[in-house]
């Protein structure tokens, strides 16, 4: 996601400057006064909290959380969602992928509600891990899901970096099919432009990278429908089969994977740090930035999904690019120039998907590492920011390289990571917070869903497992081939 195609509004100047601490001392009372005296809502500014202070600074509004929460969630994850459906059928995969739609809004929204009604009564949580352990009242909750939040985080943020890496090799493969290159070089150039984007301070300084992610995961969707529809009138188009394959014990273990995939696609994880971002009051705001961000999911993932399956039937690939690209002997079902265009903006989207995830842990990094009392770009915070953050993605740049089928490793790690986070842990949270009568509707609506997707967490495990133990003979260190 290279920084050159984002412009900022002449008209932000002084929230730039503000944000930077270059003046603004006249204009943070006046902030602080409009928000009610609530400009320092994280206990930590004054406790020596870089985190909070820096990287969780709250000043936006709902439709950046919007363009966050987009980013968060609409990914080219969205490629693998032909391939589910081909594992469960027409029917049974609309039916999947509405309601993976439904009740991850419906958790989002819960979690919201649960982090408004902290804040009503004075403990406004800008951290997944601090607003679970004060509900569920544990020790160990703070650092199991600080454990499993890190673990997604990193895992995101290192898939990013491998298919942005492959991105890049698809072109460079294409314009020099002889060249030296391989999909190592392509990982250092994509780890050295993430360190430079990653010297950005907060959270909120990514709305305006965040606000075009939103506009490229449109544009390759379109991109991807366009080429599926021509591919699927092609006269070099296969029959379309759509009848299941495979025995009755691989079809169920093909509907739980692809079932996880579907959750896995739809997983955010960092929503309490998404919230942190607006502005307080946050009341209310959350709900219109998840308006925002499903009505793209609704566009991008229908659009995708249907388009793909149509096209192949169950010859899909985990990967519809994978079934639009030129085979081995040169045939092309799509021109060309348009898969182009599609494979650049999910290149340029998966900078900011990086972005996004990076920032948890930059959080922590930071929590300790920055000094409150000094500016945000002195030299005393300047200089820890650029090598922590730096190593960070260093190390997940090596990870990248080291084990490039990292595809089943990340099912695995959404079945135990997402799903659990996103799909049971508001409800449960949601439950404690407000103690809604035990015969009432949403009591026990929220209990099935709990019971559900811990079924299809742990069925999701067993399937993510297996297919790592088929893949094992295939994975190779440091291969320059993505599997």
């Amino acid at each position: 996601m290279n920084m050159e195609y984002v412009k900022l509004p002449s008209g932000k100047i002084e929230d730039i400057l503000h944000e930077n601490g270059i003046g603004g001392e006249g204009r943070e009372e006046r902030l602080d006064s409009s928000n009610g005296g609530d400009n320092n809502r994280q206990s930590g500014d004054s406790d020596g909290d870089g985190g909070a202070a820096f990287v969780l600074v709250s000043k936006g509004t709902w439709w950046h959380a919007g363009f966050h929460l987009t980013t968060a969630i609409v990914g080219p994850s969205i490629l693998t969602l032909p391939y589910a459906f081909s594992c469960m059928g027409w029917t049974v995969g609309l039916l999947s992928l509405s309601m993976a739609g439904a009740v991850s809004f419906y958790s989002y929204y819960l979690m919201s509600r649960v982090l408004d009604n902290c804040e009503k009564n004075g403990r406004r949580h800008i951290r997944f891990r601090e607003l679970a352990s004060d509900i569920l009242g544990s020790g160990y909750m703070f650092y199991l899901v600080v454990s499993v939040q890190t673990t997604i985080n990193m895992g995101v943020s290192i898939g990013s970096i491998l298919l942005g890496a492959e991105c890049l090799e698809v072109m460079y493969s294409d314009l020099d099919p002889t060249g030296n290159l391989n999909l190592h070089h392509f990982i250092i150039i994509v780890a050295i432009v993430m360190i430079l984007l990653s010297q950005l301070p907060s959270f909120h300084s990514l709305r305006y990278i965040n606000s075009a992610s939103l506009f490229l995961s449109l544009g390759y969707s379109f991109c991807i429908a366009i080429a599926c529809i021509i591919a699927g009138y092609s006269s070099e188009a296969q029959s379309k089969d759509y009848s299941l394959t495979g025995s009755r014990i691989i079809r169920v273990f093909n509907g739980f994977k692809a079932v996880s995939i579907m959750g896995t696609t739809f997983g955010n994880g960092i929503l309490p740090e998404i919230q942190a971002t607006l502005a307080p009051p946050a009341t209310g705001k959350m709900l219109k930035g998840l308006c925002m961000c499903y009505g793209v999911v609704v566009v991008t993932f229908y659009s995708v999904a249907v388009s793909g399956y149509w096209a192949f039937g169950n010859n899909v690939r985990d990967n519809i690019l994978e079934n639009l690209m030129p085979d081995d002997e040169g045939v092309a079902l799509v021109p060309t120039w348009l898969l182009v265009i599609a494979v650049i903006f999910i290149l340029l989207q998966l900078f900011a998907i990086a972005l996004v995830y990076c920032q948890v842990a930059y959080e922590i990094l930071e929590k300790k590492s920055a000094d409150v009392k000094m500016g945000v770009f002195s030299l005393r915070n300047l200089l820890p920011r650029l090598v922590l953050r730096s190593l960070y993605i260093i190390i997940c740049a090596f990870v990248a390289a080291m084990l490039p089928f990292f595809g089943d490793i990340n099912a695995l790690v959404g079945a135990i990571g997402f799903i659990p986070l996103d799909f049971i842990l508001p409800m449960l949270l949601y439950n404690i917070s407000f103690r809604p009568a035990h015969s009432s509707m949403i009591f026990s609506v929220n209990n099935l869903i709990m019971i559900i997707f811990t079924f299809v967490g742990i069925m999701g495990t067993i399937s993510s497992v297996r297919q790592i133990v088929v893949d094992a003979k295939l994975f190779k260190l440091f291969s320059t081939t993505v599997i």
